[in-house]
């Protein structure tokens, strides 16, 4: 198959849609994806409503906690926004996101359900009305293990292929992991995690994205 750079926008989605293991994969991947996101409120709302266990961060001890929820929407909405733009141009990047983020997705529920964590002490509510959408009517406190912030800013690292594109990702996924500190949002351990079991899946995600 002729790489994505090579073909003009209209013509590389014209021809890898042709593929039939392709459409499958897309398919199964957004079907996948939709039933997840239609789990996650009951899924957050259950943990929200356990105790779990208060780590003792000094890190985190010795950071003010201060609210910087709108450099945070800026930084993470920003970068979605640019992965569109690229998934418009090459399908290769689209399908290896999709099944990557629902490999992402499905280890949190994992992660999350056997590590029960109490919220850090000092937490300020990140206030992002369009990630918040998806937790439900009330904010939910206790997905700490590993930082879902984190871990999708990483992944768009990983998935872009240009060099000017990979190092805003990589330098969004410092600034996102060091703003959810500021704000109490997550232990260290959640932020530290978050790039390694991302990378992990994202090697595996290649696997099943590979048509």
């Amino acid at each position: 198959m002729p790489s994505a750079e090579s073909l003009p926008t209209k013509k590389t989605w014209q021809i890898t849609w042709k593929f039939p293991s392709y459409r499958n994969r897309v398919f199964i991947g957004i079907a996948t994806l939709s039933i997840i996101l239609y789990m996650l409120p009951y899924f957050f709302q259950r943990i929200e409503n356990r105790t779990g266990i208060l780590l003792n961060d000094w890190l985190l001890d010795s950071i003010p906690a201060y609210n910087v929820s709108v450099p945070i929407f800026i930084i993470i909405w920003s970068m979605v926004l640019l992965i569109f733009i690229r998934i418009i141009k090459d399908p290769e990047i689209f399908i290896t996101f999709l099944w990557a983020y629902i490999l992402v997705s499905l280890s949190r529920l994992i992660t999350i359900s056997l590590i029960p964590l109490n919220p850090p002490i000092g937490l300020i509510p990140l206030a992002d009305p369009l990630s918040n959408s998806f937790y439900g009517a009330k904010f939910i406190t206790k997905d700490l293990f590993y930082s879902g912030h984190t871990a999708t800013q990483f992944l768009m690292f990983l998935c872009l292929k240009q060099k000017s594109d990979k190092i805003m990702a990589l330098v969004a996924t410092i600034c996102i992991g060091i703003l959810l500190l500021i704000q109490h949002v997550h232990y260290t351990i959640d932020v530290i995690s978050a790039p390694i079991f991302t990378y992990l899946l994202w090697l595996v995600s290649k696997k099943i994205s590979n048509f």
